[in-house]
């Protein structure tokens, strides 16, 4: 009987300081508050196009890639993005090989060097579909594959077949249907 009454003011005083510390914040009145952007701030990492950076910077050069503006980084990383892609991909051991997007390697790491993530405003929003190509990111692309496509495939995506897929091929849970589309977490 004892055990019962304690159960019952637990849950009395539980309810009780639930209640209490509501509180009524719902009602929609403006704040006057502005952001905060005081301090100093320092660039840590940077990825506008997934494993670009792992890939392609070499170890000794990661931190100052990281907090390189993309504006300086062809100028400055090209060249080393360019013997990388060739010491790496048997695609592009000749001179004059191609991707399939019919870019030399010169061209294709000139591409690649500035680590930014494209956006198109007026068509459609992929990093490739067959057609469009690096015109941003939707969030069913398979990012991986293509650039491994890109760097291994050659010029018709039939080079170097093991190498250039992630066989990773769908989410384990399907996108939402509505903002912010990302799927539900476990």
């Amino acid at each position: 009987m004892k055990f019962n009454n304690i159960k019952l003011i637990t849950i009395a005083l539980l309810s009780a300081a639930t209640i209490v510390s509501c509180s009524n914040d719902d009602d929609n009145t403006p704040q006057d508050m502005e952001p905060d952007f005081s301090g100093v701030y320092a660039q840590e990492d940077q990825m506008g196009r997934p494993a670009v950076n792992t890939v392609f910077v070499s170890g000794s050069s990661k931190n100052m890639f990281n907090t390189t503006i993309p504006s300086e980084q062809n100028a400055a990383f090209q060249s080393m993005f360019q013997t990388n892609l060739e010491g790496l991909s048997p695609a592009f051991a000749n001179p004059g090989d191609m991707n399939a997007l019919m870019q030399t390697s010169a061209a294709f790491t000139g591409l690649l060097a500035t680590d930014v993530l494209n956006v198109s405003l007026d068509g459609t929003t992929t990093f490739f579909d067959g057609t469009n190509v690096l015109t941003g990111r939707a969030l069913a692309d398979d990012v991986i594959t293509v650039e491994l496509l890109l760097i291994f495939g050659g010029e018709d995506f039939s080079e170097n077949p093991t190498l250039s897929d992630d066989h990773v091929d769908s989410n384990d849970k399907a996108f939402s249907s509505s903002f912010p589309y990302l799927a539900s977490p476990w």
